[in-house]
């Protein structure tokens, strides 16, 4: 059974390109565009894992990772951050429970989804 990805990131383009590189990957891909939306599926869907943007509307990814992580039904599942922004933010969302990071420009804009996908096993191996 594939593993099932709940992708939370606001940029259209962003979200349908990583969504047809993750199903090419083999991975069961759900997908919202903000945090609500992102806390209302991880809790009916249940996702092994969560790519979640910082930067989202109506609710910042920080915030979302903080209710995740509050969640019973949630708290156990890795949250990797999708980042354009520097990783000094980091170290406060580890302290959140971010399990990894991974900055979107690598995969999205030049290496491919390769990258993307590498990082995910990474983090479904821990």
């Amino acid at each position: 059974m594939a593993v099932k990805v709940l992708l939370v990131e606001d940029s259209k383009f962003l979200r349908l390109s990583t969504e047809r590189a993750l199903a090419a990957a083999g991975y069961q891909v759900i997908s919202a565009a903000d945090g609500e939306e992102a806390l209302r599926l991880a809790r009916e869907q249940v996702p092994q894992l969560v790519l979640l943007d910082i930067m989202l509307p109506k609710m910042t990814g920080s915030d979302v990772l903080k209710a995740l992580k509050k969640n019973p039904a949630t708290a156990t599942i890795p949250v990797m951050m999708l980042t354009s922004l520097s990783q000094k933010n980091a170290k406060a969302l580890e302290k959140e429970g971010a399990a990894a990071f991974f900055e979107k420009s690598d995969a999205m804009l030049g290496k491919g989804p390769g990258s993307l996908v590498a990082a995910i096993e990474k983090v479904l191996k821990t």
